[in-house]
């Protein structure tokens, strides 16, 4: 079948986004692996699936694929690609919708400026619902939040749990650009605490307002940019008193600006998505 695409990026986290509405989807994780592929196919960190709502109080339902072929809960700078997908697509001519998730409800809205904030909902705190297993382990209070220690690559790591309805797992590194992300990312992303895996971001603090970041993605590895790891981020460190709202969080890709009112509030995720080009792709059964 011929696939009709159209690539987008937020802040250099990069998507295929497909129109599931006016044409039949149904691919199998080898075929999702194959339209991620670099080398193979079309390229992404993750593909954005728009369909039909289940539910009549919402506009669109939207379905996320990791690089391997996996189906996630969320994707925060997906998000924001979304709403401006479905605008240049003519699907709504609503500046702010509400689109269900494997998560739950999230609001993206289309701001004057072209910048595109997206209600993520409110933050999971408890570490059995991130999920994170926490049996046997003594956890270390800062502030309001409680670090929790990971044995990596022989060493301690304190770390946050957060889900942004998918998990992070968040630590404060001194220098993150010198920090060995390519080879922590991956043993925090499968460590057994963490038992649907783990995001892993690596923050360092720049002002109560800033902050760099890089992340770990389950499932699609280092990218340029996450947007839910940016909230989870944010969401860690004014728990622990070291940031104060909104935070500007500069990425490989890009800058992402996070405010978060506190406990039992959302987090607010604003930044920009990006149209690079349309395209269509052939894929057989057997791919």
């Amino acid at each position: 079948m011929k696939l009709k695409f159209t690539k987008m990026h937020g802040a250099g986290n990069d998507f295929v986004v497909i129109d599931a509405i006016n044409q039949h989807i149904n691919f199998t994780p080898a075929q999702w692996r194959l339209i991620a592929d670099r080398r193979f196919g079309i390229g992404a960190d993750q593909i954005l699936v728009v369909e039909r709502p289940e539910s009549q109080d919402v506009d669109f339902r939207y379905r996320i694929y990791n690089a391997d072929g996996g189906e996630v809960e969320q994707c925060g700078n997906g998000s924001r690609a979304f709403v401006q997908f479905v605008l240049e697509k003519g699907l709504t001519s609503k500046s702010s919708i509400r689109v269900e998730t494997m998560s739950g409800i999230i609001e993206p809205r289309m701001g004057e400026d072209g910048n595109i904030t997206v209600n993520m909902g409110a933050p999971i705190l408890e570490a059995a619902q991130v999920p994170f297993n926490a049996e046997g382990l003594e956890s270390r209070p800062e502030g309001n939040d409680s670090l929790w220690p990971l044995d990596i690559n022989g060493k301690q790591a304190w770390i946050s749990a957060v889900s942004m309805g998918n998990p992070h797992a968040v630590q404060i590194v001194a220098a993150v650009n010198d920090f060995p992300v390519a080879v922590d990312g991956p043993l925090i992303e499968h460590h057994p605490r963490f038992p649907r895996r783990v995001n892993a971001g690596f923050m360092e603090i720049v002002a109560r307002q800033q902050i760099r970041l890089r992340v770990f993605e389950r499932g699609a590895g280092e990218t340029l940019a996450c947007g839910t790891g940016a909230c989870a981020a944010a969401v860690a460190g004014i728990r622990r008193g070291l940031l104060d709202s909104p935070v500007r969080v500069s990425m490989r890709g890009g800058e992402l600006s996070i405010a978060w009112a506190g406990e039992g509030q959302p987090v607010f995720l604003s930044g920009p998505a990006v149209t690079v080009f349309e395209g269509e792709i052939n894929l057989t059964e057997t791919q």
